[in-house]
């Protein structure tokens, strides 16, 4: 079988920086946390939480009201983030050709959930006895995927994964597989989730995985590697790669950000909440098994770094098992501090991140870390700003979920091969 490289040749994110993955990478650089106490009032019950919201996306501009009025929140941030990376790979949306050749690969861990909990509302709180005819398109699983599909005309595979917060970057890296397999010459790969519903953020509360607010404020709760670390913080978005075979981006001339070079996946089969540091282990090697690459070749990770104790502890434990007697050179950050977990989209946007750092030579921080608890020492943390002039030209992308599921991407600098 020929081996196809894979180009990322179009990025999208939907996040409070707009629907732009540059603007998104330059407030991570920023060091900017977009982190905000929100109030959900359920009268007469309301819960209220550190989260990321993207208060200014406007799905009506962005996507049209036809669309805006026959969808899920969580799949219009799905096709803002796709119709922004579509863009910004060179292609017209107004040139609407339906093509066997490319596909979609989306990732969530909720799907469109939010139309699901209104519908149980209406029925059982409001007295409804019928709900809206498209209640069940638009709240299907893989309504983000079909909708990505009809809209850019992608007739290769259509395909859903959920995995919680690896939902994303298994997306990536399956839509990988079918481009450096000869499958498909281009894939539209990425996540989206909207967690930010009253019984989404009270069931995550009860977990007590949730992070508190501080003396600092909300801006500075989300700590991953901290001492003082008291949790993750919720936020919703979506973000889109487009990934495409290297020689089909060079013939029609596209710009090249960036190359997917490796993906791993395996379970724990372990445990539903306590990862496992040899599966983390394993799925990192297999990622880089798959480049063609070792554990000396990493100039970078962008670690899941969620700020849960348990969970922080051991993904350093996995870099050292990793990196070994190495372990203290290679540059490691959480950008989570910053935006969020995304969930289902989370993976997809630390990906960007990851080829931006890669793209622009500037690796960006985790914020809100003054200090390294000691059993999350021995990797080199990014503080204080971005490590820029780094010269990094091969990086992992981690996403560790509830579950056991374990997805490493690895990228490579455009240029770096």
């Amino acid at each position: 079988m020929t081996r196809h490289r894979v180009a990322v040749t179009g990025l999208g994110a939907v996040s409070p920086a707009g629907v732009s993955g540059e603007e998104f990478f330059a407030r991570m650089l920023a060091g900017e946390s977009f982190v905000r106490l929100h109030t959900i009032d359920e009268q007469p019950k309301a819960v209220t939480q550190p989260v990321v919201r993207c208060d200014g996306f406007d799905p009506d501009a962005l996507l049209g009201r036809p669309i805006s009025s026959a969808t899920d929140r969580s799949v219009q941030m799905a096709l803002a983030a796709c119709f922004e990376a579509w863009k910004c790979a060179g292609f017209e949306r107004s040139e609407r050709v339906v093509r066997p050749e490319f596909g979609v690969a989306w990732g969530s861990a909720l799907g469109s959930h939010t139309t699901i909990e209104r519908g149980y509302k209406e029925m059982w709180q409001n007295g409804r006895e019928r709900l809206p005819p498209m209640s069940v398109v638009i709240g299907m699983s893989n309504a983000a995927a079909s909708q990505i599909s009809i809209q850019l005309g992608l007739a290769n595979a259509s395909l859903t994964y959920v995995a919680a917060c690896a939902s994303a970057a298994s997306a990536i890296g399956e839509a990988y597989k079918r481009v450096r397999n000869g499958e498909a010459k281009l894939m539209v790969a990425g996540g989206g989730d909207v967690p930010l519903s009253y019984a989404t953020m009270k069931a995550w509360e009860a977990l007590r995985v949730v992070a508190l607010p501080d003396e600092t404020g909300a801006a500075g709760c989300c700590r991953p590697f901290h001492p003082g670390r008291s949790g993750l913080v919720l936020g919703e978005g979506a973000a889109t790669l487009i990934l495409e075979e290297w020689e089909h981006a060079q013939a029609r001339g596209a710009t090249i950000l960036g190359e997917l070079i490796g993906y791993g996946t395996c379970s724990d089969a372990s445990h539903l909440v306590r990862p496992d540091p040899i599966g983390q282990v394993r799925a990192m090697r297999m990622a880089l098994d798959d480049a063609g690459l070792g554990p000396d070749d990493v100039d970078y990770v962008n670690a899941h770094g969620t700020a849960t104790i348990e969970g922080d502890a051991i993904e350093v434990a996995s870099l050292c098992e990793l990196f070994g007697a190495r372990a203290a050179q290679v540059p490691v950050s959480a950008t989570k501090s910053m935006h969020g977990h995304l969930m289902g989209a989370a993976g997809a946007i630390e990906a960007i991140a990851t080829v931006l750092a890669l793209r622009h030579d500037a690796l960006p921080p985790t914020l809100n870390l003054d200090t390294v608890d000691p059993a999350c020492a021995g990797v080199r943390h990014i503080v204080g700003g971005p490590l820029r002039d780094s010269g990094a030209r091969v990086a992992l992308s981690n996403s560790f979920a509830f579950g056991g599921s374990n997805a490493v991407l690895a990228f490579r600098k455009a240029d770096a091969a």
